[in-house]
């Protein structure tokens, strides 16, 4: 039993390292970064954000306007940090302290 924790342990760690290790082995050194990844690179995070929105707010009620005032009040402090501040940390743990906040209320 030990032995195959193990083996299962050494396998993930080997296939982090690789999938770490890939791109600097595929773009490193003289050769440049093909356009169409650059590009995937700077539209990916926005769309990954999108996408995170969505899951977290799918199951938000709107049948009242008090239903998912607490989840859309954080999104708001979220949204408006980040324009203010432009830090994507301080954006999601202000957001987070504050839907913390409204559910004591």
């Amino acid at each position: 039993m030990r032995e195959h924790a193990l083996l299962i342990v050494l396998v993930c760690a080997g296939v982090t390292l690789l999938l770490r290790a890939l791109p600097f082995w595929c773009f490193g050194g003289k050769r440049g970064m093909p356009r169409w990844i650059a590009a995937l690179g700077g539209a990916l995070p926005s769309a990954i954000m999108a996408a995170l929105v969505v899951y977290c707010l799918r199951g938000v009620p709107f049948g009242t306007l008090s239903d998912g005032m607490k989840q859309l009040l954080a999104a708001a402090v979220v949204v408006g940090l980040h324009i203010v501040k432009r830090n994507t940390l301080l954006s999601v743990a202000g957001g987070t302290a504050a839907y913390m906040l409204l559910l004591r209320l």
